[in-house]
């Protein structure tokens, strides 16, 4: 039996590795680089490319890639051999500096937004010295930046790192007004992965899954998630073994995967990690996806990491527990013994909630896709309505702060379970809202909101963002104050900002009709749908926001807003084709030899004088629908080929006008699916997919 600490980590070029192939003063400098953010030193890049190589190849390798995330929200890599010919029939191994400190990949073919023309191919990739290196499948990994010719971010990593250098910078700026001691501040993620296993064979035949992750159609099945049986229920051995060999190669990449427990819907199941620094966080959550999705195959499944597979159970999310620490080491977001004291809390705390509050469009615009758009507002999943949940205490303490009263604590510490053999347990200060889009879980936030598919770089992006904001102009009103005026000067900060922006927070029942309304009452924005985010992406306060930070400029912020608005249209697009694909290929021509078995049965009574009314009642049943969706089907039709202005105009069609129009269809479709027997319908269904695949 293997032991996991012997080989944790033994594929990554990570500080032992380092040590061991790196003379010691270079491995001190790539230590200093990685851990304190200095500019990597020139000289010493042979070196490190050379050692690395080494490494590389006695892990087996013989092939490097600069790894990098572009804008198609998924990875890429290029392979290069590391040989160099030294004749006509031989060759040495070579790695140098400047191959690994820069790529030159072809980057037309990549999303740009217009930040380059489309015959402008060069495009660079730039070694991220701040993540390890790793070995998979004999490459060496390279985690890289991409950008264009003139130096605009043509990735999701660029920026990323750009917003914890500018939260970095105002929070130390404050602290230290404060009279702390601190030299950096490190923001720390732990992304929870969902996601669903079906049966591979199920899976090949159902085109749908295999070309738009999800089911286009499907009646309910004859049970769902109703009964709560599936949440941490027994794992069977197909997926335990699966998940044994995810943990394995997840260790072996140094990926600290913890936790893993069946989720709500059948089918469906979570990996959580430990917290580790956000960069390194979005890498191996990367790294996560594709292990997963690597691994099912092996065992005859396939991982559907789309945010609604499937109608009526729960979506997949990625809860992401964002919050930041000292160079000591101390969680700035942990309140301590006595939260109401902890002035350097109350003070985070306040600038979290003025960011939440004046940037809700940024931070629903961080998780908008068509996909996440099916399961916002559904099945667990929480509204598309950002507000804030902080707990009894937490919410009480800011109340008698804004209103200038002593807090008591009346707030119960135990949990009395009411047998005499066990001890009363130690109470949370908070509890967890489930509908809760951000929420204070102790020591962090809890940014629900997030699609199971998606790169976690952008909302850790837009938070570590709009954070720095708050806490710059926070110190610019503190740095104006004499010192002596210092203490009184905050808690008036404090004081302000809970009485300006407490309508973000919210305790209840974020699905409530009721809460849509009383939200609106409190002036917050319901972006419902993708498109209706995306275009406030280059408002004026957000394109100042940004420019003030130097996280984007303007032209990378209208690149982003066009490439997510296309995308949003292409996706919409390509299910529209593959539900016509479906309809006219299996579907209807099934449908329409069950009718015509349906009318020989009943032509045949008639002729023997039999009566057959349930025969008729469910051919009546079948045909009614299904002109209505042949009908549909000409007008969608018409729609796929329709042309358009702009990206705009095409996105808002395509929510507005394309997604009402197929939900009709899917409606009379599965309306159509109970009426005809399991053997005449085309695909597997929902019974099928959902109770034979893992089990």
């Amino acid at each position: 039996m293997k032991i996991v600490d012997e080989y944790f980590g033994c594929d990554v070029f990570g500080p032992a590795a380092m040590q061991k192939y790196l003379p010691h003063a270079v491995y001190r400098q790539m230590i200093d680089v990685m851990e304190n953010g200095k500019e990597l030193p020139g000289e010493i890049a042979d070196t490190v490319a050379n050692a690395m190589k080494d490494w590389a190849m006695d892990k087996g390798a013989t092939h490097y890639t600069h790894w990098f995330q572009p804008m198609t929200g998924i990875t890429a890599e290029k392979h290069d051999a590391f040989i160099n010919p030294t004749g006509p029939n031989s060759v040495i191994s070579d790695f140098r500096g400047k191959e690994l400190i820069k790529g030159e990949p072809d980057a037309s073919s990549f999303p740009s937004g217009g930040l380059r023309a489309t015959f402008e191919a060069r495009g660079y990739t730039a070694w991220d010295p701040t993540s390890f290196a790793f070995v998979k499948e004999n490459t060496l990994y390279v985690p890289t930046l991409f950008c264009s010719y003139d130096g605009s971010a043509l990735d999701k990593k660029t920026p990323l790192l750009r917003s914890l250098d500018a939260l970095n910078k105002q929070a130390v700026r404050l602290y230290r007004l404060m009279g702390y001691n601190i030299s950096k501040i490190h923001t720390t993620v732990g992304p929870e992965q969902e996601y669903f296993l079906i049966d591979e064979k199920l899976y090949k035949q159902r085109f749908d899954l295999m070309v738009t992750g999800r089911t286009l159609f499907g009646a309910s099945p004859v049970k769902g998630q109703e009964l709560d049986d599936h949440y941490f229920g027994n794992i069977s051995q197909r997926v335990k073994a699966f998940m044994e060999e995810v943990d394995e190669e997840l260790w072996k990449l140094g990926v600290f995967a913890k936790t893993e427990h069946k989720e709500v819907a059948p089918c469906q199941f979570e990996l959580a990690p430990v917290y580790s620094s956000t960069n390194s966080a979005n890498d191996q959550n990367q790294i996560t996806m594709e292990v997963l999705q690597k691994v099912a195959k092996h065992h005859g499944l396939v991982c559907l990491l789309h945010e609604k597979p499937f109608e009526g159970v729960n979506g997949s999310g990625k809860h992401n527990n964002w919050s930041f620490s000292t160079n000591d080491g101390e969680n700035v977001l942990e309140p301590g013994k006595n939260p109401k004291d902890n002035v350097r809390f109350l003070i985070t705390l306040a600038a979290i909630i003025k960011a939440v509050d004046e940037y809700q469009d940024l931070l629903r615009i961080s998780v908008a896709s068509a996909g996440n758009d099916h399961r916002l507002g559904a099945n667990e999943a929480p509204p598309a309505i950002i507000s804030i949940y902080l707990g009894d205490e937490l919410t009480a303490i800011l109340d008698s702060i804004e209103n200038h009263e002593e807090y008591t604590d009346n707030i119960n510490r135990e949990l009395i379970l009411g047998v005499d053999a066990l001890p009363p347990i130690a109470k949370d200060t908070t509890d967890r809202n489930r509908t809760s889009p951000f929420a204070f879980t102790g020591n962090k936030f809890e940014f629900r909101m997030l699609g199971s598919s998606l790169n976690i770089s952008c909302p850790n992006t837009i938070l570590n963002t709009i954070v720095a904001e708050e806490l710059s102009q926070f110190a610019d009103e503190i740095e104006a104050k004499n010192p002596k005026d210092m203490n009184a000067c905050i808690m008036h900060i404090i004081r302000r900002t809970i009485h300006n922006h407490k309508r973000i927070i919210f305790s209840g029942n974020g699905y409530s009709q009721g809460w849509k309304e009383e939200a609106k009452r409190r002036g917050l924005l319901e972006l419902k749908t993708t498109p209706d985010a995306l275009i406030h992406y280059t408002d004026p306060k957000n394109i100042a926001l940004f420019e003030k930070h130097k996280v984007y400029n303007t032209s990378e912020l209208h690149a982003r807003e066009n490439i997510l608005l296309t995308n949003y249209y292409q996706v919409i697009q390509i299910e529209a084709k593959t539900m016509i694909y479906m309809l006219r290929k299996q579907i209807l021509p099934s449908v329409f030899n069950y009718e015509a078995k349906l009318a020989t049965i009943i032509q045949t009574k008639k002729n023997s004088g039999i009566s057959s009314p349930m025969e008729e009642k469910m051919l009546k049943n079948i045909d009614k629908p299904l002109e209505l969706v042949s009908n549909h089907v000409d007008k969608l039709e018409t729609m796929i080929d329709k042309g358009f202005g702009n990206e705009k105009e095409a996105a808002f069609f395509a929510a507005n006008e394309m997604l009402p129009l197929m939900d009709a269809i899917r409606k009379l479709t599965d309306s159509i699916e109970k009426n005809v027997s399991k053997d005449d319908w085309p695909i597997p269904d929902y019974n099928e997919i959902l109770f034979k695949s893992v089990e």
